[in-house]
């Protein structure tokens, strides 16, 4: 999956949709999309008038991405056959999101698993149709 497909699975289709799988490349693109968003609105907070402003810029940033970023987290769990719930080991401090970012790393499972198809298996009939 491309950065574009990426963004746009995880703000268009999937805003908040905590049902479904998302590899690794969704993931990832979305996070790096995330980061850009905050370095720009940092600058235009900056730009605006300062710390004040920065800090408002980035709050408004921050309340429009936090359950896409939730959902896309949720999402990613469940690409490795993980209960969404697993989300809440990420509140202990250090180890919680180190645990998480290894979870976010590792391939999902091949095929189908308990919360959907393989995002990233094509089906063969779509091919020839």
């Amino acid at each position: 999956m491309g950065f574009r497909d990426a963004i746009i699975s995880c703000y268009q289709k999937n805003y908040v949709g905590f049902s479904g799988r998302a590899p690794r490349s969704e993931y990832w693109f979305f996070v790096l999309s995330y980061c850009l968003l905050l370095i720009a609105a940092s600058v235009v907070g900056l730009l605006l008038g300062g710390k004040t402003m920065l800090f408002v810029a980035l709050g408004i940033a921050f309340l429009g991405i936090i359950l896409p970023s939730l959902a896309a987290q949720v999402r990613r769990l469940h690409d490795t056959n993980a209960s969404g719930w697993w989300i809440l080991l990420a509140l202990i401090p250090y180890a919680g999101g180190l645990i998480m970012l290894v979870w976010f790393c590792i391939p999902g499972t091949k095929g189908e698993n308990r919360f959907g198809p393989d995002p990233l298996q094509s089906d063969v009939s779509e091919v020839f149709s």
